[in-house]
């Protein structure tokens, strides 16, 4: 009976093992984890996962202050699914040779830089004076829309001219930082809804928008994940985009109730009227399809950044082209 049951097994291949059952998934600070929070109040992808046939799924979410070190937990296994700004996904993607690939967009919209330096109205006027805080340093998306707008302002081989004036902190510890005037920092790259508070203090202004640099249907946020990851847990991954496509769709619909929710998980204090503004403006757009990609890979690569020079479809694996999510 042993035997015929080993057999049994060996015949069936490995696919009866290959889906986790813990599954992690990382996330990062700010609204555009939203959707993260809607799918794990809701239990979304325990719900199809189920449906699929994977039984009771853990689902574990960790949180990362940038770029760098979700990279560095998808590669080491530590995470399965990592949500990163389109910067450090494209150089892992040319890091890994294509072997880690985007499986969806996370989020777009506007990303500002701000400042408290009086003296500082636009880039031109950064000096050595000066300290910009970012999720990571020469890496985050907020790093590369910051070297996208000095080489237009100052030419290609100038692109990094601020670079030295970077500095990584996350989110919330550069809205300490800055709001509280005792820090070098005297400006913020950062993301939604830090800016918009931020700029609630007079003493704090806009020097920089992402919509001067590149257009503001391009996909800033990527869920990516490994391609033997991929390949081993297909209904998994459908598990997993259905549930962030329906917790998309509940936003939509529901923005007052989604943002009571944020405050609640984040344990926000900043006004849900002035959050829940930032969606209603499009600060934060939330679409699991891609736009645009290619205007921080052109870069990248003309930089001598990454070797390749992708195309959008190269990018992704090819399921979130052909299936109709939002």
């Amino acid at each position: 009976m042993k035997k015929r049951l080993a057999i049994a097994l060996l015949l069936m291949g490995s696919s009866l093992f290959a889906e986790v059952s813990v599954f992690k998934i990382s996330r990062q600070y700010g609204l555009s984890t939203l959707p993260f929070i809607v799918v794990k109040d809701r239990g979304l992808i325990e719900k199809y996962g189920k449906e699929a046939g994977l039984g009771d799924i853990k689902v574990e979410y960790l949180t990362f202050a940038g770029g760098a070190a979700t990279n560095e937990a998808l590669l080491s296994g530590s995470v399965h699914i990592n949500a990163n700004g389109a910067a450090p996904f494209i150089r892992l993607w040319d890091k890994t040779n294509g072997k880690v690939k985007g499986i969806s967009a996370t989020s777009k919209g506007v990303i500002d830089l701000v400042s408290s330096n009086p003296k500082v109205k636009s880039i031109k006027d950064l000096s050595d004076a000066d300290r910009i805080a970012l999720p990571a340093a020469k890496v985050s998306i907020q790093s590369l829309l910051l070297q996208i707008a000095t080489a237009k302002e100052f030419g290609i081989k100038n692109y990094d001219k601020f670079d030295h004036l970077t500095v990584t902190l996350s989110n919330p510890d550069a809205f300490i930082s800055l709001t509280s005037g005792k820090s070098e920092i005297t400006a913020h790259f950062g993301q939604e809804p830090y800016t918009t508070v931020e700029l609630q203090n007079p003493k704090i202004h806009k020097i920089l928008s992402s919509v001067d640099v590149v257009s503001k249907d391009a996909t800033t946020g990527i869920y990516s994940t490994t391609q033997d990851f991929y390949d081993k847990n297909p209904k998994l991954i459908k598990a997993f985009l259905k549930a962030l496509n329906e917790a998309i769709t509940w936003i939509d619909n529901n923005q007052k109730e989604a943002i009571a929710l944020y405050v609640k998980s984040e344990k926000s204090k900043e006004p849900p009227e002035l959050l829940l503004s930032i969606l209603q403006k499009g600060g934060v757009q939330f679409s699991l399809k891609p736009t645009g990609v290619t205007v921080f890979s052109d870069f990248l690569h003309e930089i001598g950044a990454i070797k390749s020079k992708p195309t959008q479809r190269e990018l992704f694996f090819d399921a979130i082209f052909e299936t109709d999510y939002k």
